[in-house]
């Protein structure tokens, strides 16, 4: 009932935005009188805030065309190396790369958002890693058939995808993925699996969010498990090819995330709507930008979100050494040559601060010299792998990381189990 709901509002605002759109290029038509007047220009301005605001949005593209490394233009090659029915695995690189370039696998957040939300991330990354990128589908477009996908499907997901780039390579995990990224690790080194990553770089993860708990945290526990199942729950309509899948919608998540910066929002639009009023088009863009990525939302499994709540957030399972991952118990003592760099923002309301330096306590059979960590002053969540700050404050640091750990994986050979 709630999803179909939901689609009615969404052809109500979708017709909406059409109408609004329409009535602000009239209004901003020279041809008509009231465009020179100051009441035209404030309500054709309404109309376009109102319009972009109700939108339809769908997946948004990479779009990576070119990318500038030291002030030489590079076309951008843009290949889906593996499909699968959750989620493929691109690769991005450049002919301005190295042979012996870095391999670098981000996983990205299955959270509500597609993977294009770490535009930013890949685009800094790809000046000098050949870049691989988790593109999660949208369960709401995936058949039955094809069963369900739950956190061990994801696992296995970043297992497959490390054992294809081969050994050798880095991997990075942004935000939610954190936990999985880690467990993953932890598997592949009991396993002295050959592919297993050289290093493992997590930003603003929820490893033990009994660390300055949050917003966001306080949530999560502040409802017995069986309230997420029955309340956050809801079946996909038929019009779509998932029809009948139980799901956590995108919309639903969207409205949450909002919710807890409401203000901030509220006020970001009201600045499109000046800017809009005095010309200012450059920067009118730049927020249509950010929330048309924003916005753009899809659903997870029932499976997945239902779990990762129980696991990660009610749980701790991780932390405490109480995962399991196909019937086995997942050791993160195992973890013995990946090293592991733990990066955090100071101003995150998503993860607080300590939440992905655990990481760090946890894996008490690492040595020292293979961890870090860093926090990042004065930067929020989103800051923390997207902006200014990402790409000249954080970004070095994993570029630094990633080579000096690169050089002692060309003397190390790793092995694999006989």
């Amino acid at each position: 009932m709630l999803y179909s709901l939901h689609e009615i509002q969404r052809s109500l605002l979708n017709a909406g935005s059409a109408w609004a759109s329409i009535g602000a290029e009239f209004l901003s038509d020279e041809r008509f009188p009231p465009a020179s007047m100051g009441w035209g220009n404030k309500l054709a301005s309404a109309l376009e805030v109102f319009a972009h605001a109700a939108a339809p949005r769908g997946k948004p593209a990479f779009a990576l065309r070119t990318i500038s490394v030291d002030g030489t233009p590079h076309a951008v090659e843009e290949t889906t190396v593996i499909h699968r029915p959750f989620g493929d695995l691109k690769r991005f690189a450049h002919a301005g790369l190295p042979k012996d370039a870095p391999r670098l696998l981000i996983v990205a957040p299955m959270s509500g958002h597609y993977a294009t939300l770490l535009r930013g991330t890949l685009e800094r990354m790809l000046e000098h890693c050949v870049v691989y990128i988790t593109d999660w589908a949208d369960a709401k477009l995936i058949p039955l058939e094809e069963g369900a996908f739950d956190l061990d499907d994801y696992i296995d997901y970043i297992i497959g995808f490390l054992e294809h780039i081969g050994p050798g390579a880095h991997m990075m995990a942004v935000c939610q993925p954190s936990v999985p990224a880690l467990a993953a690790t932890a598997i592949m080194n009991a396993d002295k699996n050959p592919a297993r990553p050289m290093t493992l770089t997590m930003m603003g993860g929820p490893i033990d969010t009994r660390e300055s708990p949050t917003a966001v945290n306080d949530h999560a526990v502040a409802k017995p498990y069986v309230w997420f199942k029955h309340n956050s729950i809801t079946r996909v309509p038929m019009n779509y090819p998932g029809a009948g899948r139980r799901v956590y919608p995108g919309f639903v998540q969207l409205a949450s995330f909002m919710s807890m910066n409401l203000g901030s929002h509220m006020m970001s639009h009201y600045d499109m709507f000046n800017h809009l009023v005095v010309g200012d088009g450059e920067s009118a863009d730049a927020t249509k930008v950010f929330y048309d990525e924003y916005r753009s939302v899809c659903d997870m499994t029932a499976e997945f979100y239902l779990q990762t709540v129980d696991v990660v957030f009610q749980r701790h399972a991780l932390p405490k050494g109480e995962l399991v991952h196909r019937g086995k118990p997942v050791d993160l003592g195992a973890i013995t040559d990946t090293a592991i760099l733990c990066i955090e923002g100071e101003r995150d309301d998503i993860s607080g601060i300590g939440q992905t330096k655990a990481a760090l306590k946890c894996t008490p059979n690492l040595p020292d010299k293979l961890k870090q960590y860093l926090m990042a002053e004065e930067v929020g969540h989103y800051g923390i792998f997207n902006g200014s700050r990402w790409r000249n404050r954080i970004a070095p640091v994993v570029d630094a990381w990633i080579v000096s750990n690169n050089a002692r994986g060309k003397g190390t050979k790793l092995t694999a189990v006989a």
